[in-house]
């Protein structure tokens, strides 16, 4: 039996390797006891059992021992036969055991999907993994799976996905999806249904639009996570570019929408005559220009390669959004369709760059191609965006 041990701050991992049986036990419990009491005062206490091949009941008495100190001890990596054990002895009911993720392979398929915190690849027909970007944890994963139920119950077209795996050292998720495809990639097969989709893009934002979150939902306010992106950015711009883009935040009205906040194309799975959502970490609730603004961000100011990431040309991509947000606005007159979309590009400008915030690990050229953008696109036109932002208060 091998021991290992780190401590973050209080909180202490215990890494266990081969069988913990009767002729190690004793050991064993003097390395763990040794080690926390030299460590205290303890947080908590966290085994990784990922290589642990069998405990004993000498074993489990360590474990026991554990968990009547620390009250959030825990076991995970959990492989079946120790699995087993802890279910047929009851201490699944008196500990937190969470078992080992199984591993998937994502080699040779096929990606239909990039978006800001992971990537979805298709496995076979019926089924697609999004694989989370490197430095996800598990916490957040778990919360992009609550968020999916909320929205679904709130009516928010969404696969849920109950199965998280493993592909190397990061996490997916597991979706069957019988037949489907992404919008993207319809519309650069079948570009000649290109009006027909635009109405289903636009009717989706619609139907998201409508739904009011309640108060006491898990759902984040989207404005103030923006607040915080923009915030997080700031070791690449000056302070003055930063103020800018907050004061375009603060332009936003409140509002209690159901916003998705990354519905690009390649977002967008289409099952039979339904568009449905699979990426849901970035929903959130608030006014409907901030969902509007991101996916022009995507759809029209998009910084990179455009038919890599989003799956259709350029000019396939804008003339779908183009088309989406006539729908979108269908009815109402001329010249306030013409000042909504004014405002949509103009709050458009902070996720153009916010984005930046969902990772630090950027090539230096994708920073650099992004701060000499922001010079064209939104400080040569400061004065404008701003009389523009002025009039969002109007938008009700």
């Amino acid at each position: 039996m091998e021991v290992q041990f780190s401590n973050n701050e209080g909180h202490v991992m215990i890494t266990l390797c081969g069988r913990l049986d009767t002729s190690c036990s004793m050991q064993t419990k003097t390395d763990i006891e040794q080690f926390l009491a030299s460590h205290a005062p303890i947080q908590s206490v966290t085994i990784d059992a990922a290589q642990l091949e069998y405990v004993s009941s000498s074993g489990l008495r360590i474990l026991l021992t554990l968990t009547k100190q620390y009250p959030d001890f825990k076991l995970i990596e959990v492989n079946a036969e120790v699995y087993d054990v802890l279910n047929m002895t009851g201490f699944v009911k008196i500990m937190k055991v969470e078992r080992a993720l199984r591993q998937m392979s994502v080699d040779g398929c096929q990606i239909i999907g990039v978006g800001g915190v992971g990537t979805v690849y298709r496995i076979n027909d019926d089924t697609i993994i999004k694989v989370f970007r490197p430095g996800t944890t598990i916490n957040e994963v778990r919360k992009e799976i609550t968020m999916s139920k909320e929205a679904f119950v709130m009516g928010m077209p969404t696969a849920i996905s109950f199965d998280i795996v493993k592909v190397g050292t990061q996490y997916g998720l597991v979706y069957e999806l019988l037949n489907a495809d992404t919008l993207s990639s319809l519309i650069m097969h079948q570009p000649e249904r290109i009006d027909e989709f635009a109405r289903m893009y636009a009717n989706l934002f619609r139907q998201l639009h409508a739904i009011e979150v309640p108060a006491d939902s898990g759902v984040p306010n989207a404005l103030e996570h923006e607040r915080q992106q923009v915030i997080h950015i700031r070791r690449y711009f000056a302070q003055e570019d930063i103020d800018l883009l907050l004061q375009i935040l603060d332009s936003v009205p409140a509002g209690n929408s159901l916003l998705h906040l990354d519905l690009q194309a390649k977002n967008a799975m289409v099952q039979g005559d339904e568009l449905m959502l699979i990426d849901m970490g970035e929903v959130g609730y608030g006014h409907p220009v901030l969902d509007l603004a991101h996916a022009y961000s995507a759809m029209i100011l998009f910084i990179g390669d455009y038919e890599a990431t989003l799956g259709l040309s350029r000019a396939l991509g804008e003339q779908l959004w183009n088309l989406a947000i006539d729908y979108y606005f269908e009815g109402l007159p001329a010249d306030i369709v013409a000042l909504r979309k004014e405002q949509i590009a103009a709050v458009a400008c902070v996720r153009n760059y916010s984005w930046l915030a969902i990772s630090d690990s950027f090539p230096e050229e994708v920073i650099k191609q992004c701060q000499s953008l922001f010079k064209e696109r939104v400080s040569a036109r400061r004065e404008h965006l701003l009389n523009i932002c002025s009039t969002l208060k109007d938008w009700k």
